[in-house]
């Protein structure tokens, strides 16, 4: 409370965060101002609690065949509430009703990668990313779509032509590979002589 009666020698503090150490002073008013402060208190922890915030910008994608990467940025630690932090991941192929579920045990934590010889190429999954601690499991962050990483294109390039242009230079054109997920991103070509 912001003013106590003079007569009053105890006051409840409230709205203070989880696993935070804090120490107090006291200062006495009248009609005329403010006196010094007493000396600070020992430091005193507070209690921790369920952490009750979840990671942010949870997002991915890349990672080898048959990997699913998983990015999130980490919850600092005035944030996680009390000892043994760690990480939740939850994964569902986009539609299925099931989630498998890992846990990443570091505090440090911003990235997990799921492996599964299932996963096709350039899949999408429903990812969400929570918080625990000792006192228990806390907040999961809103799903996020993530695709799982690429394979080398599948298609060759179609309509593959040379016309020579001088004694020293060809010019070869072909047709370009529309994206989809037996290509992926086509980041670029090799002309090969042969």
């Amino acid at each position: 409370p912001e003013v106590i009666n003079g007569r009053t020698h105890k006051a409840t503090v409230v709205d203070l965060s989880p696993w935070v150490e804090y120490e107090f002073r006291v200062v006495a008013s009248n009609s005329v101002g403010i006196g010094e402060p007493s000396r600070p208190s020992a430091l005193l922890k507070t209690k921790a609690a369920v952490p009750v915030v979840a990671p942010t910008n949870v997002s991915g994608g890349g990672g080898s065949r048959s990997e699913l990467v998983i990015t999130w940025e980490p919850v600092p630690e005035e944030l996680q509430n009390g000892e043994g932090f760690g990480y939740i991941v939850m994964v569902r192929p986009l539609g299925s009703s099931a989630w498998t579920k890992a846990v990443v045990a570091s505090v440090e934590a911003s990235k997990y990668v799921y492996r599964n010889e299932s996963i096709t190429p350039l899949s999408p999954f429903e990812v969400k990313v929570g918080v625990y601690n000792n006192e228990g499991e806390g907040t999961l962050s809103s799903i996020s779509i993530v695709y799982s990483g690429e394979d080398e294109p599948q298609i060759a390039p179609a309509g593959a032509a040379a016309l020579s242009v001088s004694a020293a230079e060809v010019e070869v054109s072909w047709q370009p590979i529309a994206w989809n997920r037996h290509t992926g991103r086509v980041l670029g070509y090799e002309v090969r002589q042969l």
